[in-house]
């Protein structure tokens, strides 16, 4: 049997609870329905009035469910969005590149795998979806970073646990800017094994209807099959397929 965490499951029952009545509830009301002394009612609202998630009407004193789980889930919903939107396009890049292509989104310093396609002779690639990675080192991760302030590059840096994966990794602040600076000149970033040994990986960025960047895709090619002809003829195609993703999730530029 899973543990329960009594705390975190009657605060769940509260959201669930004045989801049901538009109108809201009273500290009473919300007791009886759910058989909780007053007191702890009164405590976990608070936590849920700091958290923003249910808020206190001023004429009637009832406690009211906020939108703020739906923006959270909406952030899911456009996320679905993104993976249904870019697979058909991913899957196309994956057959005109036979190497394996990947479809990333950001999660505070790392980034998060969110497709993945691969051709029958795929090289080995460690990845999987759902898995994460620090943006420091990858194609992908680069392409987000170099579209950002220098301030908010600086805070994910400091905010990661900066390490050498490989003897290839960039683990200086400085030279890591410098890559940047080229992958926003060339609109795509490498990862030049500094992940996995034997690995090149090329990364550029999408964007949204709103211009805003909302993730990364990359081709991913082994060093002993990636001539200099190949990587001219991918940094293209990743910057045309990006382009064709972003049109298609109804970024203008």
């Amino acid at each position: 049997m899973q543990e329960i965490v009594q705390s975190v499951d009657r605060t769940l029952c509260i959201l669930e609870l004045l989801s049901d009545y538009e109108e809201g509830l009273g500290i009473t009301e919300i007791g009886e329905k759910l058989e909780l002394h007053k007191s702890t009612v009164h405590r976990l609202l608070n936590t849920l009035i700091y958290k923003e998630y249910v808020k206190q009407n001023k004429n009637t004193s009832r406690y009211e469910i906020t939108l703020k789980l739906f923006e959270l889930g909406n952030k899911k919903l456009e996320k679905m969005d993104l993976v249904t939107i870019a697979k058909p396009y991913l899957k196309e890049l994956m057959e005109k590149t036979n190497e394996v292509t990947h479809l990333v989104v950001r999660e505070g310093t790392h980034i998060i795998y969110m497709a993945k396609m691969e051709p029958f002779k795929s090289i080995s690639v460690y990845t999987r979806l759902g898995m994460s990675k620090p943006m420091y080192c990858t194609a992908m991760g680069k392409a987000m970073l170099s579209h950002m302030e220098d301030d908010e590059i600086q805070e994910i840096w400091n905010a990661s646990y900066v390490q050498k994966l490989t003897d290839n990794t960039v683990v200086d602040f400085n030279k890591l800017k410098e890559k940047l600076i080229e992958a926003k000149e060339k609109g795509y970033a490498i990862d030049d094994q500094e992940v996995e040994i034997g690995i090149k990986c090329l990364g550029t960025v999408i964007r949204d209807y709103t211009g805003n960047v909302c993730g990364a895709i990359s081709i991913s090619s082994s060093i002993l099959t990636l001539t200099e002809e190949k990587n001219v003829y991918f940094s293209k195609l990743i910057l045309e397929y990006a382009d064709k993703i972003s049109k298609e999730l109804g970024y203008r530029n």
